[in-house]
C-alpha cells in the first residue's frame, strides 16, 4: 500500500475544501485534498455570494479572477423582498456559478502548492495521539495518508462525520423544495410566488437556462434518499402553477428539505469539520455556501499557525467557539425563513407583519446584516469596543493570509512605537500605513490589528499606542514573538554550520534575484526569504529547478514565486518585468519592489585567441547591459529606501588572461553600481557591488577533492566559499542596517584578494 505524509488531509474538493486548502498553504502547512469525484462538478447549484464573502475573496486577491459578476442589492427574507444594502464595498448579493467558484479556488490552491487527489474516496480513519491515519481508495489502489489533522469538508452526507461517529443533533426534514436547471423552456419569471397549492420560483439566466424551484404545501415530507426525477418536478410544477415544462431538457434535478442539524463540536481532537459537513441547512438565500467559505477562512489561519508552532495553545479551540455560534444563528434565521417560505396559508398573517417591519430601517439593517454576514462579531476581548471582533472593510489586501496592523497615526513617534512593538511578530503580521481617520466606520481609531480572517483583534485611539494591550492581543491571536531564524557561522576551515538569526529584518519587503535557480543566486534567494522577504526567483530556462527553489523556500515557511525570462536577448527586461509585476500584484496587491539583486551572469572561459565578437557581445549583454536596463526598468517600482546589489567578481581585481572579456563585463557592472548610487541617493536607495571569490556554484570541478583543495589555498581562510557566505553579505546590504553604505565594492572572496 502506498503511503503519503502531510500536515493536513482535507476530505472534499468542493468550494469549502479548496478554500481551506488555499488558506492553509498561505500559512505554510502541507495539504492533501482527497475527493471521490474524478472530475469537478458541472452543476452550479450554489451561485450566491454575499457581501462578507466578497470582501474575503477580494482580500485574498481572488475577486478579479471572477470577472464581472451580476449584482443585485435586493434579496429576501423568507421570500419577502429585503434591501441588502449596508456600508461596505460589496453591498447586496452577487451571482457566480458554482463551477466557476470551484475552478477559481482549485487553481488558487494548487498554485500555492496544495496537492489534489481526485478519484480517491475515504474508507477509514484511525486516530493516534499525535496523528491521524486516513485510508483512501484510489484508481491505483489503496492509499494510506498519515497526517497531523484531518478536516471534513465533504458535505451534508459527510464520510468523515460517519466514520468518526460524531454527534449531529437537530431535526430531520419535514418539507422539501425540488429544483432543476432546465433548457428549452420559456415560462414567466416567478420570484418566490406563493400560489394556492404551493411556492414557485423561476429565473432564466443569460445562457437561456431556467432555474425552476417548486414546493407543494401538501407535498412529500422531505425524506428522499436520492435525487428526484425530472418527472417529479415536471408534475409538481404543473400542479402548483398549471404550466407545462415537459418539453424542456433537464441539466440537473435535485431536492432539498428543511432539515436543520449542527455538529455538537466542530473539533474532535485531530479531526475538524467545515461547511455542510459541520452543519446541514436548507440553502435559502444562498447562505449555506457563504457560511462554509467563512468557516474555511476562520479555520485556515488558526490551524496553519498551530501546525507551524506559532499559535497559542488554545487558538485552535476558538474555531469551534466562534463558528459554532455563527452556525447556530444562521441556522436559526434559515429555519425562520423556511417557515415563512414553505408554510401554508397559516403563515400569511406573520408574513404581512414582517413585511411591514422590514420597511423600518433598524429592522431592515438588522436582517440585512444577518443575511450578508456583515454583522458577525467575535468575542475577542472584554473591553466592549463596538468595533472589536467585527469585520473591518478596508483597502489593504491580505493576499498572504497574514494578520494586518493598520497604522493611521499622523505622528512619527507614534509610528515608530507601534512598529517597534509589533516587530517581533513581523513573520505573521504585516504593518501598513493608512491615512488618519480612515479606519471607520467609528471615528477615532488610530491603529487597528486585523486577524487574517478580517476581524478586528485590537484598537488604539485617542493617543499614543499602548505597548502592553497590543502585545497581549498579538500573544492571544498570533502566539509568542518569533524566535530568530537561521543564519550561519563558521568554525576554523570547515563548511559553515547553522545558527539562528532574525527572521523579521526584511519582513514585508519584496525582492527580485536574477539567476537564482542555482548556485550563489539560489543561496541569496533563500537567505532573503528566511529574513521575511517575498522573493521572485528568476531563471532564464530552468523553470523546474526554479520551482524546486520556491518549494524549498516555502517548506521553511518563506514566500517566493518563479519568474522566467532569458536575459541578453531583445525584449528580455520587458518580459522579466511583466512576469515580476504580475506575481507581485497577485501576492501583495501592488508592483512595489524593495530589493533588486543583479546576480545572473555568464562566464567566458576561453582564451584571448578564441574570444569571438559573438562571445564578447554575449558576455556584455548578460553581465552588463541586462543589469543596467533591469535597474532602469525598476525605477518606477523601487520604493523609497530600496536596495540594489550587483554581484560582481574578484576577477576585476585579479588578472586571469582566460577571463579578460568576463572581467571587463563585471567591471562595467561595478561602474553601474557606482554611478547609479549617486543618481538614486536622493530617494534613499543604496546601490552596491559584492565580489565573490571561488565559490561553490554547482560546477563539476567542485566534486573533485584535489581541485577543491588547491582552490581552497587561495583563500586566507583555507577553504572555498559557499553560496551562503555571499548570501549573508547580500542580506546585510539589503537590510536597513546598511542604510549608510552605497556605491561600495564589498570583497566577499574570503581573503582571496589579499595577495
Amino acid at each position: 500500500m502506498d503511503v503519503l505524509d502531510s500536515d493536513v488531509v482535507i476530505v472534499g474538493a468542493g468550494p469549502v475544501g479548496l478554500m481551506l486548502a488555499g488558506e492553509l498553504r498561505l500559512g505554510g502547512a502541507d495539504v492533501v485534498v482527497v475527493e471521490r469525484r474524478t472530475e469537478p462538478t458541472t452543476e452550479s447549484r450554489a451561485s450566491t455570494l454575499h457581501a462578507r464573502t466578497m470582501e474575503i475573496l477580494a482580500a485574498r486577491g481572488l475577486l478579479d479572477r471572477f470577472g464581472s459578476l451580476p449584482h443585485h442589492t435586493m434579496g429576501h427574507f423568507g421570500g419577502i423582498p429585503l434591501d441588502l444594502t449596508l456600508p461596505g464595498p460589496y453591498p447586496g448579493q452577487w451571482k457566480a456559478p458554482q463551477v466557476r467558484t470551484e475552478a477559481i479556488l482549485q487553481d488558487w490552491a494548487l498554485s500555492l502548492g496544495a496537492r489534489l487527489r481526485r478519484g480517491h474516496e475515504l474508507t477509514a480513519l484511525t486516530l493516534h495521539p499525535d496523528a491521524v491515519e486516513a485510508q483512501v481508495s484510489g484508481p491505483a489502489g489503496p492509499l494510506r495518508i498519515s497526517a497531523r489533522y484531518v478536516v471534513g469538508c465533504d458535505g451534508e452526507h459527510s464520510t468523515v462525520r460517519r466514520l468518526l461517529g460524531a454527534q449531529f443533533p437537530g431535526q430531520d426534514a419535514g418539507r422539501e423544495l425540488i429544483r432543476a436547471d432546465i433548457d428549452g423552456i420559456d415560462i414567466p419569471a416567478r420570484h418566490f410566488q406563493r400560489l394556492e397549492r404551493g411556492l414557485a420560483i423561476a429565473a432564466r439566466n443569460p445562457q437561456g437556462v431556467t432555474r425552476v424551484m417548486v414546493h407543494e404545501f401538501d407535498g412529500p415530507a422531505g425524506h428522499r434518499t436520492g435525487d428526484p426525477e425530472f418527472a417529479d418536478i415536471r408534475d409538481a410544477w404543473r400542479r402548483v402553477t398549471g404550466e407545462d415544462i415537459s418539453h424542456g431538457t433537464p441539466i440537473w434535478v435535485n431536492a432539498f428539505g428543511d432539515a436543520s442539524r449542527r455538529l455538537a463540536a466542530y473539533r474532535h481532537g485531530r479531526v475538524l469539520f467545515a461547511g455542510d459537513a459541520a452543519h446541514q441547512q436548507m440553502p435559502i438565500g444562498g447562505q449555506a455556501l457563504n457560511l462554509g467559505l467563512q468557516d474555511a477562512v476562520n479555520l485556515g489561519w488558526k490551524l496553519a499557525l498551530h501546525l507551524t508552532g506559532r499559535a497559542p495553545d488554545n487558538l485552535l479551540d476558538t474555531y469551534h467557539a466562534e463558528r459554532h455560534a455563527v452556525g447556530r444563528r444562521v441556522l436559526g434565521n434559515i429555519n425562520a425563513q423556511a417557515a415563512l417560505l414553505l408554510g401554508g396559508p397559516e403563515v400569511n398573517p406573520l408574513r404581512a407583519v414582517l413585511a411591514e417591519l422590514i420597511t423600518h430601517e433598524p429592522a431592515r439593517r438588522h436582517l440585512a446584516g444577518m443575511i450578508s454576514g456583515l454583522d458577525i462579531r467575535y468575542d475577542v476581548d472584554a473591553s466592549g469596543h463596538p468595533l472589536l471582533g467585527a469585520r473591518l472593510a478596508h483597502d489593504h489586501p491580505m493576499r498572504s493570509g497574514r494578520g494586518l496592523l493598520i497604522d493611521a497615526y499622523g505622528d512619527p513617534e507614534h509610528h515608530a512605537l507601534l512598529r517597534a512593538t509589533a516587530a517581533p511578530w513581523a513573520d505573521r503580521v504585516d504593518t501598513v500605513a493608512a491615512e488618519p481617520d480612515s479606519l471607520g466606520p467609528l471615528p477615532g481609531p488610530d491603529a487597528v490589528l486585523v486577524r487574517p480572517d478580517g476581524h478586528v483583534a485590537w484598537i488604539a485611539s485617542a493617543g499614543p499606542p499602548g505597548p502592553q494591550p497590543l502585545v497581549a492581543a498579538l500573544h492571544t491571536w498570533c502566539g509568542g514573538p518569533a524566535h530568530p531564524g537561521h543564519t550561519r557561522t563558521t568554525t576554523g576551515h570547515h563548511t559553515p554550520v547553522e545558527r539562528r538569526h532574525d527572521m523579521s529584518r526584511l519582513n514585508g519587503k519584496t525582492a527580485l534575484v536574477t539567476g537564482s535557480s542555482r548556485g550563489i543566486g539560489r543561496g541569496i534567494a533563500t537567505r532573503l526569504a528566511r529574513e521575511g522577504a517575498l522573493v521572485a526567483v528568476h531563471c532564464s530556462t530552468g523553470v523546474p529547478t526554479a520551482e524546486e527553489v520556491v518549494a524549498s523556500i516555502e517548506k521553511e515557511g518563506g514566500r517566493a514565486f518563479v519568474v522566467q525570462a532569458e536575459l541578453g536577448v531583445p525584449g528580455d527586461v520587458h518580459e522579466l518585468f511583466l512576469a515580476l509585476e504580475q506575481g507581485l500584484k497577485e501576492r501583495t496587491g501592488s508592483a512595489d519592489l524593495d530589493i533588486v539583486v543583479n546576480n545572473a551572469g555568464v562566464m567566458g572561459g576561453v582564451s584571448v585567441e578564441d574570444t569571438t565578437p559573438e562571445k564578447f557581445d554575449r558576455l556584455f549583454a548578460v553581465n552588463a547591459r541586462a543589469p543596467f536596463f533591469v535597474i532602469q526598468r525598476a525605477l518606477t517600482n523601487l520604493t523609497e529606501g530600496g536596495r540594489i546589489i550587483n554581484i560582481s567578481s574578484g576577477l576585476t581585481r585579479v588578472a586571469n588572461p582566460d577571463e579578460i572579456a568576463y572581467a571587463m563585463s563585471k567591471g562595467a557592472l561595478e561602474q553601474i553600481a557606482l554611478h547609479f548610487a549617486r543618481f538614486l541617493a536622493p530617494r534613499g536607495i543604496t546601490v552596491n557591488s559584492v565580489a565573490p571569490g571561488i565559490t561553490r556554484n554547482g560546477s563539476p570541478v567542485f566534486d573533485i577533492p584535489e581541485a577543491v583543495e588547491q582552490m581552497a589555498q587561495l583563500s586566507a581562510f583555507g577553504r572555498v566559499g559557499e553560496p551562503q557566505d555571499v548570501a549573508d553579505v547580500v542580506a546585510f546590504l539589503a537590510s536597513d542596517d546598511a542604510r549608510w553604505v552605497t556605491g561600495a565594492f564589498i570583497d566577499a572572496s574570503g581573503g582571496t584578494l589579499l595577495g
